[in-house]
């Protein structure tokens, strides 16, 4: 069986190639990125570490790669015998692989394949796979959307683990925490006779989504915002000093509300689930750099991610939302000199009055929290 998988960095390695591996696709990588398509191709082997005690190592075999850039034809051709397709790229990146998914859908059409196949984005948002169907969409035709409904699904994901930024003179080589978490929508499914171990599939997928999105990279954003104001370089140091590690905690317990009554999760089981969250946090066999973590303040701003739609439904709700305000406001003094939006950001706040740049960004329409979240930036910026 052949997997293609879009994205060759560090999570598509170390999470959804273990995945497939351990069930028996061979896969090939799509990358831009020469160097790692060439020592894909060179070793058609590579290894994973797990970041935990004794730091055991497993190996992914049966891979290659291809460099989209230079041989997308190869990607198109790959389509025809492929039994799976998933990403693992960004979500901005999604538009641009858009119109070579639809090319290779098309080829499968065109060679009368009858066989149902999946295309999952594994990205950190709501509806990866839903918005990347909207976007090949726009390159195909009607009778290439009928097909498309027939035969193709595009059942949306949530995964989960971390990946610390790193650098090995081994460039497949990648360190992974030991946890990871990989759930599927089974509703949207074409192929629903492949079923990977390793993957839970659940009937309704949001409140999966929406608990680890809100949990995790609420927690791991603010962790990061938090220490990055606080002066930390890393998240496992950030959260050994007590004031950080409070505030991901009252944030948390903000964003567990909303879950606990939007979805009727179990009130002590939620909490359980921060705690274990925290202490994958404080993995000390994983140093995680703070500049990773709080990269692209914008996005990380936007109206459905993870600050601003957990203080929109706590809202709505009558539930408290002050930590995560005061998280939302250490966003917009984060400064990166290596990150584009973080200078975009600034260069916006020099420009422009607070409140202007916080509807801008985050799409709010609510003057009250519009003007919460300025109150506390003008504390921070005294």
């Amino acid at each position: 069986m052949l997997a293609i998988h879009f994205g060759g960095g560090n999570i598509g390695r170390g999470f959804i190639g273990e995945v497939l591996n351990k069930n028996g696709f061979k896969i090939a990588f799509v990358d831009v990125n020469k160097e790692i398509i060439d020592a894909l191709n060179d070793k058609h082997e590579y290894t994973i570490e797990l970041a935990q005690e004794g730091t055991p190592q497993l190996k992914v075999n049966n891979v290659y790669g291809i460099n989209n850039g230079t041989h997308p034809e190869e990607v198109i051709a790959a389509f025809e015998q492929a039994s799976i397709v998933t990403t693992a790229i960004g979500p901005k990146i999604l538009p641009y692989i858009a119109p070579l998914i639809a090319k290779g859908i098309q080829k499968r059409r065109a060679g009368k394949s009858t066989q149902p196949i999946d295309v999952i984005a594994c990205e950190n948002m709501i509806g990866g796979s839903t918005f990347l169907k909207e976007e090949v969409s726009k390159h195909l035709v009607k009778e290439d959307m009928d097909y498309l409904e027939q035969y193709i699904g595009f059942p949306d994901a949530a995964v989960d683990r971390i990946v610390p930024l790193q650098s090995h003179e081994d460039k497949l080589f990648v360190s992974v925490e030991g946890y990871k978490e990989w759930v599927i929508d089974e509703s949207k499914l074409k192929n629903t006779e492949l079923r990977l171990e390793g993957v839970h599939y659940a009937p309704e997928l949001e409140p999966f989504i929406e608990r680890k999105l809100f949990t995790v990279n609420t927690g791991h954003a603010t962790t990061a915002y938090v220490g990055k104001y606080e002066g930390y370089k890393t998240i496992d140091e950030a959260l050994k000093d007590e004031k950080v590690k409070k505030q991901v905690e009252n944030v948390l317990a903000e964003t567990g509300a909303v879950m606990v009554e939007k979805w009727q999760f179990n009130a002590e089981e939620h909490k359980a689930y921060i705690t274990k969250i925290l202490s994958r946090f404080m993995n000390p066999y994983i140093s995680d750099d703070i500049t990773r973590v709080a990269r692209t303040p914008m996005r990380k701003l936007g109206y459905d991610e993870r600050f601003i739609r957990p203080i929109r439904e706590a809202s709505e709700r009558g539930l408290e939302t002050d930590y995560l305000i005061k998280t939302v406001a250490k966003a917009l003094v984060y400064r990166d000199s290596n990150d584009e939006e973080s200078q975009q950001l600034e260069k916006m706040l020099e420009d422009k009055s607070v409140e202007t740049v916080i509807r801008e960004v985050t799409q709010l329409k609510d003057e009250t929290i519009i003007g919460k979240i300025a109150s506390e930036y003008e504390l921070l910026t005294k």
